[in-house]
């Protein structure tokens, strides 16, 4: 034997407690009831070996890894696993090379198990097509992004999709209580005297991922040397240390990022400043970019609040201004100044109804000419062309204001609400569109 060879025990003895824990069959799989339960279509098609080809998706730590590799002991076919980090168009092809071989010599099927799919570019997922397309290999990918974005259509098609949830806090606590008592595979060797309020700490913290807990506790376990008694007192303290920095569900580029920013402006748009808030600590928490919230703020005080508080905008600008000039930690003070103004004020989406109105007219209407009485005269012969002849300034007008012809046809865009200060503008517009005597057309 080679001197820095490794036996399989060894081998085994490295490895991390959620490995060695990883569950064997489904009976001793936690959580996703809603697609393993008896009678599920996931659970029928794996115990009567009649697997399509699917798509797990879900976050990390809730078994989609798992998952496949109980289907390749529970399937009779033929089962090969890549990783769309680390392989490429040729090693896809040397695996669907060997399903076709594998089908001649044993008239039996593989499986191909892809982790990470979604990290296969367009043309990459393309290779996979026509063979999946025929049945052999039957795909299984795992991903932690939305499929029907990251995945190519003709794909999905043809593949079942099954989302997996965050495994939830009593499955966690199962998962853990599980590894503490196995002395095969798990920590039941060592005589660990665990504090419930620390595992319930670490089920809850973990966010839903199984595999971060089991990390946890094998580092909190092995970590504590044990008191007179030889006994490891696994307290609430230990927990807390093994943890160092929760880590909360959230991607820069995926549906986390995405979800978030949605809920965050619904939030301050429902005029609920404690949600957006909670919305604003967890993406700053998880390391999003001030600006990219700072961006939000400035769209959502103009969208949704409009003329009915004009002030909102001018405060969220400042909030962006802030927040590119100090940066993080501070900066999230304004953000959440402004986040707070924003949910708090009237709110009124009537501008932005406006110049969506405008826009579709300009679009897809016939153009309106600038009336001559407004275009520019300031420059020689434009009187002689008639531009600026009869307009009459403003100014010169009692209350500042006289009716004159603004559209060379009557459009009613602008519908000011009665919420704050745009209650003022609708008295104002009723006042001198009655005084003008020609109503405009309402679009």
């Amino acid at each position: 034997m080679d001197l820095f060879e490794t036996t399989p025990q060894d081998s085994k003895k490295y490895e991390p407690l959620a490995s060695r824990m990883r569950p064997r069959n489904l009976s001793e799989f936690f959580g996703q009831k809603h697609i393993l339960k008896d009678g599920a279509l996931l659970r029928r098609v794996i115990e009567t070996d009649r697997l399509s080809s699917i798509i797990l998706y879900g976050p990390p730590g809730c078994g989609k890894t798992t998952l496949a590799l109980i289907i390749s002991k529970e399937t009779k076919s033929f089962f090969e696993s890549v990783n769309a980090v680390s392989s490429g168009v040729a090693d896809l092809r040397k695996v669907l090379d060997k399903a076709k071989t594998n089908l001649k010599a044993f008239n039996k099927r593989t499986i191909l198990f892809i982790d990470e799919i979604h990290r296969f570019s367009r043309s990459q997922q393309d290779v996979l097509m026509p063979d999946v397309e025929r049945g052999n290999p039957l795909l299984i990918g795992a991903t932690t992004q939305n499929p029907f974005f990251a995945i190519n259509s003709p794909l999905l098609s043809r593949s079942l999709v099954f989302e997996l949830k965050p495994l939830g806090e009593e499955d966690i606590l199962d998962v853990l209580n599980r590894a503490l008592s196995d002395k095969e595979r798990g920590l039941g060797k060592y005589q660990a005297r665990m504090d419930r309020e620390a595992l319930k700490f670490l089920a809850s913290v973990c966010e839903g991922d199984a595999r971060r807990a089991l990390n946890a506790l094998e580092v909190g376990v092995l970590s504590t040397p044990p008191g007179k008694d030889g006994v490891i007192d696994f307290s609430l303290a230990v927990a807390q240390d093994s943890v160092q920095k929760k880590a909360v569900r959230y991607d820069q580029d995926g549906d986390e990022h995405y979800d978030h920013a949605s809920a965050f402006i619904k939030s301050m748009r429902g005029s609920d400043p404690d949600a957006a808030i909670y919305y604003l600590a967890k993406m700053l928490y998880a390391g999003e970019d001030p600006r990219f919230v700072a961006r939000r703020l400035v769209i959502c005080a103009a969208e949704d609040v409009g003329n009915a508080d004009p002030q909102a905008l001018v405060i969220a600008n400042a909030a962006l201004q802030a927040s590119e000039f100090i940066g993080m930690p501070e900066a999230r003070i304004p953000l959440a100044q402004a986040t707070t103004y924003i949910a708090c004020a009237p709110k009124s989406n009537a501008a932005y109804l406006a110049i969506d109105k405008a826009m579709k007219d300009v679009e897809e209407g016939r153009s309106l000419e600038v009336p001559a009485h407004l275009k520019d005269s300031h420059y020689k012969g434009a009187q002689s062309l008639g531009r600026g002849v009869g307009y009459q300034y403003a100014h010169d007008h009692p209350g500042h204001h006289v009716a004159q012809e603004y559209l060379t046809e009557a459009r009613r865009y602008y519908e000011p609400t009665r919420q704050g200060l745009e209650n003022t503008f609708r008295d104002y517009l009723e006042q001198i569109r009655g005084s003008a005597g020609k109503p405009s057309k309402t679009i």
